[in-house]
């Protein structure tokens, strides 16, 4: 639990987009993780089981007709990192773009927003998502496509300049 804690609750934050949901759902995945260790079959890989369980957690919160009527918020200040090395202006400006593209990620349907989260986020191959997420690398590999396809449309909406990501002030596309 402490070696993959953190990660499974930014994980299920970043899905979620509600903190008090996200930490409801690693505790069932640790609950679930305990009552069936016996079928991790290999435990070097741990790590992407206990992923797969709070994906398939954040998926079924996500169905729920009394998760539908939430309106969660966007990700938690303590789990934004600040640059430290720009000026208190330029931190102020990415944060707000940081919220910003947050806030057009949580828009994205759940099976967009997952892989973006896992890639971008999380910094996992797509294997590893394919892996976690019990799908093939090619599901994987379109889903990030259209996702960035979408997220760019919805970024375009609301003013920020084309492929342009959050923070950088460099047009530097999502790839």
């Amino acid at each position: 639990m402490e070696e993959y804690g953190d990660m499974l609750l930014r994980t299920a934050t970043l899905l979620l987009k509600d903190h008090q949901a996200a930490e409801e759902a690693v505790q069932d995945t640790f609950v679930q993780a305990y009552e069936k260790i016996a079928q991790l079959k290999e435990p070097e890989k741990l790590r992407n089981w206990l992923v797969r369980i709070v994906v398939n957690r954040c998926r079924a919160r996500q169905r729920s007709w009394s998760w539908r009527r939430i309106l969660p918020s966007t990700l938690p200040e303590e789990h934004r990192v600040p640059d430290l090395r720009s000026g208190p202006e330029q931190q102020s400006v990415e944060r707000s773009e940081s919220r910003r593209l947050m806030g057009e990620i949580h828009r994205l349907k759940f099976i967009y927003r997952e892989v973006i989260m896992l890639y971008y986020y999380q910094d996992w191959s797509i294997q590893e998502i394919s892996h976690a997420l019990g799908c093939s690398e090619n599901t994987v590999k379109s889903r990030l496509a259209r996702g960035r396809s979408k997220l760019k449309d919805l970024l375009e909406e609301g003013g920020m300049p084309d492929g342009e990501r959050a923070g950088t002030g460099t047009n530097q596309t999502m790839s």
